[in-house]
């Protein structure tokens, strides 16, 4: 699995190149090749900051020599009419780069925002909240690192680092016994140390994953329970097995879900649901 900084890199090539194509007519239009410049970023509405370290690796990728000077730092609280960093560099770089590091940043504050808002709501529980695969293309590492950033934990990042045996695999394997069984003799042949996940949708899935999921499973997914039936639960479960909430939990109610002392509360709407915050990119002159 490649690291964070490479994803990011990849992420940052391939964005440039979708974006300036065969060239920034724009600014070739225009611009001396030579010209030098700086702008700050203005924060226009007040939110949780995410993506700082992000705009400073696009502008650093595309220009090494460019000077980057934050007065922020990611997860800060922002209120509009704040600055978050300050750019020098080629005019080139900064105009180029300019569409990039809004995108990133307004779209990474926003889910920040809203995850923070959730984490506030579960201060006093032991409940811990994740986020989901509801993610846009090509562009989860950013949004699960807003997530991050906002104080909640990253679920898997994708198919390849846990196995989770949701609704349909059991459907088309035949049942959670066979899932479970083949799943477990799947690990042990090829992947060893891969973390299995089972979803449940009833108390009666949860039994049959207490019958045969011990020393296989390692996380129990109880789906659209509601919090009472998420008790009863959480009793046959009896602490063998990690606990996992998801469906139908939002603002309003994650409290009550909470309450159950259930180890997790899965919300995929902290990124899918997210608002992007105004932020924009400004060009300070010398006079």
């Amino acid at each position: 699995m490649m690291s964070f900084d490479t994803r990011l890199l990849h992420l940052i090539d391939e964005a440039l190149k979708e974006d300036i194509g065969d060239g920034d007519h724009s600014t070739l239009s225009c611009i001396p090749r030579n010209a030098k410049g700086k702008a700050v970023l203005k924060i226009k509405e007040s939110g949780i900051l995410a993506g700082l370290d992000v705009a400073k690796r696009i502008f650093e990728h595309r220009e090494p020599s460019a000077a980057f000077t934050p007065f922020k730092k990611d997860g800060d609280t922002m209120v509009a009419g704040e600055q978050a960093f300050e750019i020098k560099a080629s005019v080139y770089t900064i105009l180029q780069c300019e569409r990039l590091v809004l995108n990133c940043m307004q779209r990474m504050s926003g889910i920040a925002t809203l995850t923070r808002s959730y984490v506030d709501e579960l201060k006093g529980y032991r409940t811990r909240l994740l986020d989901t695969r509801k993610t846009t293309p090509n562009f989860r590492l950013l949004e699960k690192e807003a997530v991050r950033v906002g104080g909640a934990c990253n679920h898997r990042f994708g198919l390849y680092d846990m196995i989770m045996l949701k609704d349909n695999h059991i459907d088309f394997c035949g049942g959670i016994e066979k899932a479970i069984q083949r799943a477990g003799d799947y690990v042990k042949a090829k992947k060893p140390g891969l973390k299995i996940e089972i979803e449940t949708r009833s108390m009666d899935d949860v039994k049959k994953v207490m019958a045969s999921g011990k020393g296989i499973v390692f996380r129990v997914l109880l789906d659209n329970f509601k919090p009472a039936e998420i008790v009863d639960a959480l009793k046959i479960i009896g602490g063998e097995f990690e606990t996992e909430a998801s469906g139908g939990i939002k603002l309003n109610n994650i409290k009550e879900y909470a309450a159950t002392d259930v180890d997790y509360i899965s919300v995929g709407a902290l990124i899918h649901q997210a608002r992007s915050l105004d932020l924009s990119l400004k060009a300070e002159i010398d006079k």
